[in-house]
């Protein structure tokens, strides 16, 4: 055999054990978890600025509307009472909360390999929301939200790797009774993956018996709480600058079964707190850290997600904005503070007001993401799956968005720079050889492992693509969604534990 021959019978042999790998399972080459922090929307002095800003409220105004219990408890912390019925905060007493609070914390997945670091410069984007609509898949219309639903959101969501936990995204509106509807959300996300996961509670007395559900699952009583992986969403502070009694007592139920929380204030610009960006900052966060001091009185270095969430109004019309540049620049700017803070931060993004899976769709939902990304939200909110300023999801949208979150997370990882990657040696071949790379090794190695291949963005020609039936990223993704819904079927509840579960609890679905 000839040099020739046997180098073309060698290029022969890798190209089809090439062609054999990439026909398995493709190795994603930027997972969750990226480092964030390359945007810094905020300046040092601005930083200093919105913080002092926010401790100054808390020591001059201080909270209303404080529960007994917790204004005892954050009294004995150091909170000063006054005439007026407020609780102030003293600076030394938030700065201490601060530097007790926990700095990270494993959310656990009932799958150990699952499980994710909060915390740091890692990104997660995973879900939140409490949709009371949905967008049907079949007729793209709009109805009211079912249990169906969240379970059938909760399995799709499941295979979705580029979403890193689940939070009940939708609200049950056919389960009328509210601890039917906080035990059976509970049940959903137990019953459809073993991804971390996240619901809220509309009462205190509703935590015992679902962690008495979480127990059953994990192993037997004090199971969950010794490997909790599921996390209450709780908004204990009402803008502006007060606290809500439920929710409170909420907190303390959490607290005791060892139950992470994500506390979440969700003011508006205009409306709940003042319209200047740097304002709405400043009071966010300093209910936000009223939240954090909460919960360090209670119980210090309990894992607490420092979830500040600044939300807008359009105020030509009073109605809430999830998309947009001052969306993306607030919860950008929010990651920002909160990663200064060394706090495990929280925000929110692709909250888009698209009805529709279209171009607004894509161009709020692309901003949003990508700046909170970059800012470094350890965990970000709302961006799977959300449509209609938080009123509706979409199934469509989940996968969607799951091929979105690739992207970023490819962009977060950024560009590796080493004498290999440099490829010094590579040009100066191909040059002096054949005159193109498309044959290196240099560029079969760097295929799988520097460039993220999507499943649903269409890069044909126009010809192929009309051939194709000209069809749209929507028609895609409702393909994908069927195909997963129809297909994936988990169990990840065993029967016996099933059986128990429902003799106990008010379980609807059959």
């Amino acid at each position: 055999m000839t040099g020739g021959t046997r180098r073309s019978a060698e290029r022969a042999g890798g190209r089809a054990a090439r062609l054999a790998l990439r026909r398995g399972p493709r190795p994603n080459p930027s997972p969750p978890g990226q480092p964030g922090g390359r945007y810094a929307p905020l300046t040092e002095a601005d930083l200093r600025a919105i913080h002092d800003t926010a401790l100054r409220l808390l020591e001059h105004l201080g909270m209303g509307e404080v529960p007994p219990r917790l204004a005892a408890d954050l009294v004995a912390a150091g909170a000063v009472p006054g005439g007026d019925g407020r609780l102030r905060m003293p600076r030394a007493m938030v700065e201490d909360a601060i530097a007790r609070a926990a700095s990270s914390f494993v959310f656990h997945g009932r799958d150990p390999a699952r499980s994710i670091e909060v915390g740091g410069d890692r990104v997660h984007f995973g879900t939140g929301g409490a949709a009371v609509q949905t967008l049907d898949i079949d007729t793209g219309l709009y109805r009211p939200s079912t249990l169906r639903d969240l379970h059938d959101f909760t399995r799709l969501q499941d295979v979705l790797p580029n979403v890193s936990w689940f939070t009940r995204c939708c609200i049950a509106t056919d389960v009328a009774d509210p601890f039917a509807l906080d035990v059976n959300t509970a049940y959903a996300l137990i019953r459809n993956t073993t991804k971390p996961v996240a619901t809220a509670f509309t009462l205190a007395e509703h935590v015992d018996p679902i962690v008495g559900m979480l127990d059953a699952v994990a192993g037997g009583e004090g199971a969950f709480a010794r490997r909790p992986f599921l996390k209450a969403h709780i908004s204990p502070v009402i803008s502006p600058m007060r606290y809500g009694e439920d929710a409170v007592d909420v907190v303390y139920a959490c607290i005791a079964h060892n139950m992470p929380l994500s506390c979440i204030t969700a003011a508006q610009s205009g409306a709940t707190a003042p319209a200047t960006l740097a304002g709405m900052l400043a009071q966010s966060l300093a209910e936000t850290l009223a939240s954090l001091v909460m919960v360090n009185a209670i119980r210090p270095g309990h894992p607490m997600v420092f979830s500040n969430w600044p939300f807008a109004v359009d105020l030509r019309t009073g109605s809430f904005a999830g998309g947009g540049g001052e969306v993306a620049l607030m919860n950008a700017a929010s990651a920002q503070i909160s990663n200064w803070l060394g706090l495990p931060s929280g925000v929110a993004a692709s909250m888009t007001d698209a009805k529709a899976i279209d171009a607004q769709y894509g161009i709020e939902k692309g901003i949003t993401a990508l700046a909170a990304g970059l800012a470094g939200g350890n965990l970000v909110y709302e961006s799977s799956g959300m449509t209609a300023s938080l009123l509706g999801a979409s199934f469509e949208a989940f996968v969607i968005d799951n091929e979105m979150h690739s992207g970023i997370y490819r962009t977060l990882r950024g560009v590796e720079v080493t004498e290999d990657t440099l490829a010094f040696d590579t040009i100066c071949a191909a040059l002096l050889g054949e005159g193109h790379f498309l044959g290196a090794d240099h560029t079969h190695a760097a295929m799988e492992r520097d460039y993220v291949y999507p499943d649903l963005a269409d890069r044909t020609a126009p010809s192929a693509w009309a051939e194709a039936g000209a069809r749209d990223h929507w028609a895609r993704a409702r393909d994908t969604a069927r195909a997963i819904l129809s297909g994936h079927h988990p169990v990840y509840v065993d029967a016996g534990t099933d059986a128990a579960i429902r003799a106990a609890l008010p379980i609807l679905l059959p």
